[in-house]
């Protein structure tokens, strides 16, 4: 997913980009960990020191990498995967998205999760944009565009609708 993102930010949307990741043999359902830095400026430092948001696809990771989410900023869970415990960091912005639900019963494969969550991400912060998406979903992906365009479509309403209920 992260990168996805950040190719989608650096090809098409003029950004700098760094992203690292970590994947033991827990990445299924563990708690592994992808780390993106998206900026208009050059990037002298390639780790997140405090991520601006935080997408939990996992309880596991949730509960690994919650604290490490700087104070007012977004957190986005895959609110069938993920139960809030404990306190959040103070000021965070939670945002509930369907996503494997939405990726199974809607776009017909789980496969499809990341996708939606792509999309939520999207419409709830801005960062990405959805014509950047759809062209590096093409390059990425040719023989399953249409698949993953209705996931990101999906993962967007999903991701309006959960802004929409912060406001």
């Amino acid at each position: 997913m992260a990168v996805v993102m950040g190719e989608t930010a650096s090809l098409y949307d003029n950004k700098f980009v760094v992203q690292t990741q970590s994947y033991g043999p827990e990445a299924r359902g563990g708690a592994s960990k992808s780390e993106l830095v998206i900026g208009d400026e050059e990037i002298d430092y390639p780790k997140v020191l405090e991520p601006d948001v935080f997408i939990a696809l996992s309880r596991a990771a949730y509960l690994e990498y919650i604290h490490g989410l700087k104070e007012n900023g977004v957190l986005i869970i895959d609110e069938d995967l993920v139960d809030i415990e404990g306190d959040l960091p103070k000021g965070v912005k939670l945002y509930k998205i369907p996503a494997t639900r939405i990726a199974d019963e809607e776009v017909g494969t789980k496969q499809a999760t990341n996708v939606v969550m792509i999309g939520a991400f999207a419409a709830i912060t801005g960062i990405l944009s959805v014509e950047g998406i759809k062209k590096q979903i093409q390059n990425r992906w040719p023989r399953f565009v249409e698949t993953n365009v209705k996931a990101l479509e999906l993962g967007m309403k999903a991701g309006e609708k959960a802004k929409a209920e912060q406001e």
